[in-house]
């Protein structure tokens, strides 16, 4: 009798352990999207690994730039084009480095875009946007990694995914955004 409370209770502990595990990111990410909604510049920089995070906005966006000189005829044929090519990168560096703050993060939630990061002044979160129109989604990516993807339903053919990375066992961080533009291709 002593034999099967104890196995019992291992059972218990150990199913409630892998559902702790498996539910964290969906608890991370719901602190995240209810902090970029409140405007909550300290929880965000909590849930957020910064330099990874813009590490990532500049692939992504020096990506979406150098698709967009491709499909450009003016830029593909022209000599300019290869240099704006070579160039983008480091003008995007500095450009995300001093645009990628908690605000633009709530921005991103609210808004489902990438910042852009020639525009100096981003718009307040929540400012023009009702929180219906952006269509979420959520899954594992890996073991590791789970996205939010967020869609605006005015552009459904445009979407940010938000990549929270495991950092522990429970721990999660938004590390990372994957645009998908399915216009462009």
């Amino acid at each position: 009798m002593n034999k099967k409370l104890v196995v019992g209770l291992a059972v218990v502990a150990v199913a409630v352990f892998a559902v702790a595990w498996a539910a964290a990111p969906v608890f991370a990410a719901q602190a995240l999207i209810r902090a970029a909604k409140a405007g909550d510049a300290d929880r965000i920089e909590q849930l957020v690994d910064f330099p990874a995070l813009r590490e990532s906005l500049k692939d992504e966006l020096t990506a979406e730039l150098a698709a967009h000189m491709r499909r450009d005829p003016r830029l593909a044929e022209s000599n300019l084009g290869g240099l704006g090519l070579i160039l983008a990168p480091m003008l995007l560096s500095g450009a995300v480095d001093a645009a990628v703050t908690p605000e633009v993060v709530a921005q991103m939630v609210a808004t489902a875009e990438a910042p852009d990061p020639a525009v100096r002044d981003q718009p307040e979160p929540g400012d023009d946007r009702d929180a219906d129109d952006i269509h979420q989604a959520w899954g594992y990516r890996d073991l590791n990694a789970f996205a939010v993807t967020l869609t605006d339903r005015d552009h459904p053919d445009q979407r940010l995914a938000l990549i929270l990375e495991r950092r522990g066992l429970f721990t999660w961080k938004l590390a990372a955004v994957d645009i998908q533009n399915d216009a462009a291709a």
